[in-house]
């Protein structure tokens, strides 16, 4: 019998916003069908963490909370630089997949992003013009990463070909930035409260994998975005 696979590090950003009427909204990214992994699901945005979201030069780019207190979030089997990375991960993958950027200046200022100035930074960076540790620098940008509030662990099963150990934080929607409708690794998106959401997946309208499924029924229970955001910011 052949070993199960190890499971790649990850980071995954659940985007919430408050809706029209009540309550509030979650953004949910679909994969292209091509795609190994969820393909034609789904999901939250997110992703792989890589080596360089752990270096000096991101940790240098990151404010709002220091790697041994991440660490104590995450679990003291992580280095204290690879804990903080996870924040760091998730950050730059809501960037690339959906255009959103939870930063601040350099002096620690939060600032407003036009959307032109976003799409102009997106751009480049799929066009790999620039890494997303030199954009950061270019424009003098610190990842915020108090935006981010830890929310739960999931990890792919042993019996599935690509495994992801991933950690899943919320994140409320900047009030001057919008999400891509569509992106590299986005063929679809729509917000839509966590109960609607169940409601559709349960008429097999949304397709949807389990920690998806388990995190809006989580949500589900939450009158209000405020009240989500203080039941995790610990």
């Amino acid at each position: 019998m052949s070993e199960a696979p190890i499971p790649k590090d990850a980071a995954t950003v659940i985007l919430l916003r408050p809706a029209k009427l009540r309550g509030f909204e979650v953004l949910l990214t679909r994969r292209p069908a091509a795609m190994v992994f969820l393909g034609g699901m789904y999901c939250f945005p997110g992703g792989t963490l890589r080596e360089e979201d752990c270096s000096d030069a991101m940790l240098r780019r990151a404010r709002g909370l220091t790697p041994k207190q991440a660490r104590e979030i995450v679990g003291a089997h992580f280095a204290p630089r690879k804990a903080l990375g996870f924040w760091l991960a998730a950050i730059r993958e809501l960037f690339e997949e959906v255009g959103i950027l939870l930063v601040s200046k350099g002096n620690g200022e939060r600032l407003t992003l036009g959307q032109a100035e976003l799409g102009r930074m997106h751009s480049a960076l799929l066009a790999k013009l620039v890494n997303f540790q030199a954009l950061l620098e270019n424009e003098d940008l610190l990842c915020d990463t108090a935006r981010l509030h830890y929310f739960s662990h999931w990890q792919t099963p042993p019996d599935v070909a690509t495994r992801f150990d991933a950690r899943f934080f919320l994140a409320s929607l900047p009030e001057d930035q919008t999400p891509l409708a569509t992106s590299r690794e986005v063929i679809h998106s729509l917000w839509l409260t966590p109960d609607r959401a169940l409601q559709l997946f349960a008429k097999a309208e949304l397709p949807m994998i389990f920690p998806t499924f388990a995190s809006l029924r989580t949500l589900a229970d939450f009158d209000t975005l405020d009240s989500v955001l203080r039941e995790f910011a610990g």
